[in-house]
């Protein structure tokens, strides 16, 4: 598709329902499933689409998400009509420049897509787990000529008051949208991925940032906007596996469920790879006193304690004696003798003490970045 179509990524938000896991990093920047990081995901999408340029959009607290993204090497976005780019925060002659939702995001960013010159836009959330070729997407808004796309999938009626809700007509034209309702018509939940002509949503963005600056969101006032002037409006369905990983237990489940042999989202494939950024480390090695069962266990783990049904990243040490079940340990982490763990989610870096218990059974347990728990006795 070359500049047919531009990515613009939204990776600004401060994922406040992930606690401690967003303190000090952008929510797309958290590491899941052993070797990535959730906005590898949508990377990989446009990848793999065959979409060239891809726009990523942070403000709350980027150095770990810039840091991995870096020009795009790793998802093969930095070649000569190619390229990741970060778009940040900045400040002009007018004033700051602080983004103020997802549409203000696009607006502020007008000088990037323009000097694409893209005929769409494909506006996409960085915290989301899932595969999906864009590309067909495409293709579906052009064969109903609509001006906005909205990819939706079906959810369980009783989460649908979480989501903001597609009304559609029997031809999928959205005919109306309900923001989190509390009585929803149906269930079909809108996936934050929207296709749009760039020289329609150019101009309702600029129109509106002239008058009284009223189009800061997409859900709430652009999509409204457009159904409001009888805009074509489609809804591309989606039936495959989204995982919104907005919540501690939202993310602990996408990790148990990514340990699954059958997972949907089948990380083998050879014809559609999840990229990532990671760091060389030697093999994992077990000793004689550790065993890892139905588990992902990354490069530079040592493992002289029991791992089972667990996610362990690169450089995780479990010593001797330590047992963990159901947990996701994230890279760097040290794991003392004894320690038992059961349904957690351990940070990066983390320190957990000789003897420590950390039982998740009630509430998902959660050990921030860097956080030592408990006493450390033996540093061998």
């Amino acid at each position: 598709m070359k500049t047919e179509m531009v990515a613009m990524i939204l990776a600004g938000g401060q994922g406040t329902r992930l606690g401690k896991l967003t303190k000090n990093m952008a929510k797309p920047a958290v590491p899941f499933g052993g070797r990535y990081r959730i906005i590898d995901f949508t990377l990989s999408n446009c990848a793999n689409s065959g979409i060239n340029n891809v726009g990523v959009v942070t403000q709350y607290q980027p150095l770990a998400l810039n840091s991995h993204i870096g020009n795009g090497a790793s998802w093969g976005l930095d070649g000569i009509n190619a390229g990741a780019t970060i778009l940040q925060p900045y400040s002009s002659s007018e004033g700051s420049k602080w983004f103020e939702g997802t549409a203000h995001a696009i607006y502020q960013n007008i000088s990037y897509i323009d000097q694409l010159d893209p005929q769409y836009v494909l506006v996409l959330s960085g915290d989301h787990i899932y595969k999906m070729d864009y590309e067909e997407m495409l293709e579906n808004h052009k064969r109903n000529n609509a001006s906005l796309s909205v990819a939706v999938i079906e959810v369980p009626m009783k989460e649908a008051s979480r989501f903001g809700i597609m009304n559609t007509d029997d031809n999928n034209r959205i005919i109306e949208f309900d923001e989190k309702p509390e009585e929803p018509k149906n269930n079909l939940a809108s996936m934050g991925i929207y296709i749009f002509n760039w020289g329609r949503l150019r101009s309702i963005l600029t129109s509106s940032y002239a008058k009284d600056s009223s189009m800061n969101d997409f859900g709430k006032h652009v999509i409204p906007a457009y159904l409001d002037s009888g805009e074509t409006v489609v809804a591309y369905r989606f039936d495959g596996y989204w995982k919104d990983v907005g919540t501690i237990d939202s993310l602990w489940e996408a990790n148990m469920e990514f340990l699954r042999p059958d997972m949907e989202l089948n990380i083998r494939d050879k014809a559609w790879r999840i990229y990532s950024k990671n760091p060389i480390s030697p093999p994992h090695f077990v000793t004689e006193t550790g065993s890892a069962k139905n588990s992902l266990i990354s490069d530079g783990c040592y493992i002289a304690g029991d791992v089972d049904h667990s996610v362990l990243s690169d450089d995780v040490q479990v010593k001797e004696g330590a047992k963990i079940t159901d947990s996701v340990i994230m890279s760097g982490a040290t794991i003392g003798k004894n320690v038992s763990i059961h349904k957690a989610i351990i940070g990066e870096d983390a320190i957990i003490g000789d003897n420590a218990v950390i039982d998740g059974t009630e509430e998902i347990a959660v050990v921030g970045y860097s956080e030592v728990i408990g006493v450390t006795v033996d540093e061998d």
